[in-house]
């Protein structure tokens, strides 16, 4: 039976994957056929090198998340965790924050969850 520590633990390794500024790193978080709407960018991602480009880019700002507000639901091998997250930005000034809503969803195959949907777009203001 998967727990919400497992869930909760998904977004601690992505978040280290995205630490390491390595994209690979952080695709292998998720699941071959995945989608991923990113917060920076107006183009949806379907597969592992379109989701590479985009950390490509994105890794760039070293970012490092934290999540201010999670909801997880578990459905046997699906999860869902959505919520609010922060994002500490590198840029020509300095470190901005960007706060951001999310959603990831996994699935858990023989070897661990993979991302298989991640959306974040920016919190209005």
């Amino acid at each position: 039976m998967s727990t919400k520590s497992e869930i909760l633990d998904q977004f601690v390794m992505w978040n280290d994957a995205l630490q390491t500024g390595d994209p690979d790193n952080v695709v292998a978080c998720y699941a071959e056929n995945a989608i991923l709407l990113p917060t920076v960018s107006a183009k949806v991602r379907h597969n592992h090198d379109e989701i590479r480009d985009y950390f490509v880019h994105f890794l760039a700002k070293k970012p490092n998340g934290r999540i201010t507000e999670q909801n997880i639901r578990i459905y046997d091998n699906i999860a869902i965790n959505s919520g609010l997250y922060t994002f500490s930005l590198m840029g020509d000034d300095g470190h901005t924050d960007v706060a951001a809503r999310f959603t990831f969803v996994y699935r858990k195959y023989e070897d661990g969850w993979l991302i298989i949907e991640h959306h974040s777009s920016i919190l209005p203001g």
